[in-house]
């Protein structure tokens, strides 16, 4: 924030330069970040140099439009609406925030300290940031987590379709990379490499071989949860379906409830 004068000289240059050095850049989003000239410069230099962008949204009840809606569209935000109602919701909402920089960008910046030569006495051990192999989806109210069985075929047919189902507890197989494309995601088993698909004919959850318009996902924030768990909902684009649990299985619903609430982990 530049709220006493911390950027000097030409501003344009130490927009620029901040930019141009930063691994991941993370707005607040509120009505007055949206109507600076200033941010409007800044966010869309980043955009336009494809730095990363976590977004935080600080404002209830508002969502942002005009240049800074079509920079963040696509993209997951996360919660910091009620960050100041205490110290415990500040930390979540931080946490929430160091997990979502890290999915992105913790291959940037996961550094292994250099060992000391001489140590006189032990020193515990400083706990260091970790990059995610792929997000993790844990449905909030069964605390499933999708996984892809395990019992694959060796080497199955390009046209095959493998098991997708839910586990109890995380496994490798749980962690499922995201590709980004135009207005959509893909979900890739980071074992298994295989994507995840929705069949809306068979009401059913699979995995293929490759990416197709089956597996064209939206991830979205689900802004009736006030848990700062990360809460999302994930809709299928090509059948408008929002992936939900019901009955102990995987059925795509017409519009999202609590059955459709899942936590990224």
């Amino acid at each position: 924030m530049d709220i006493e004068g911390g950027v000097t000289g030409n501003i344009n240059d130490a927009m620029a330069a901040g930019v141009e050095e930063a691994a991941v850049i993370c707005p607040f989003m509120t009505p007055a970040y949206q109507a600076s000239r200033s941010c409007k410069k800044e966010l869309s230099y980043a955009d336009t140099r494809e730095v990363v962008v976590v977004p935080l949204m600080v404002t209830d009840n508002w969502e942002a439009s005009e240049w800074l809606g079509l920079v963040t569209a696509g993209l997951l935000w996360v919660d910091f609406r009620n960050a100041e109602e205490n110290e415990e919701q500040f930390d979540l909402c931080v946490r929430s925030l160091e997990e979502e920089i890290m999915f992105n960008v913790g291959h940037l910046l996961d550094t292994e300290e250099a060992p000391k030569e001489e140590v006189d006495q032990p020193e515990p051990a400083k706990p260091r940031l970790k990059a995610k192999p792929g997000r993790g989806f844990r449905h909030a109210h069964t605390k499933l987590y999708i996984q892809e069985s395990s019992e694959q075929i060796t080497e199955p047919a390009e046209d095959s379709r493998g098991s997708v189902e839910l586990s109890e507890t995380p496994g490798d197989h749980s962690y499922w990379e995201e590709i980004k494309v135009t207005g959509c995601k893909y979900y890739r088993n980071a074992v298994t490499g295989r994507y995840l698909g929705f069949d809306s004919s068979r009401d059913e959850l699979h995995s293929e071989p490759r990416p197709s318009e089956a597996g064209e996902w939206l991830l979205l924030v689900d802004q009736t949860d006030q848990s700062h768990r990360r809460a999302v909902v994930i809709k299928n684009k090509q059948s408008g379906r929002f992936l939900a649990v019901r009955d102990g299985s995987f059925t795509g619903l017409a519009s999202h409830n609590q059955d459709c609430r899942w936590y990224l982990e």
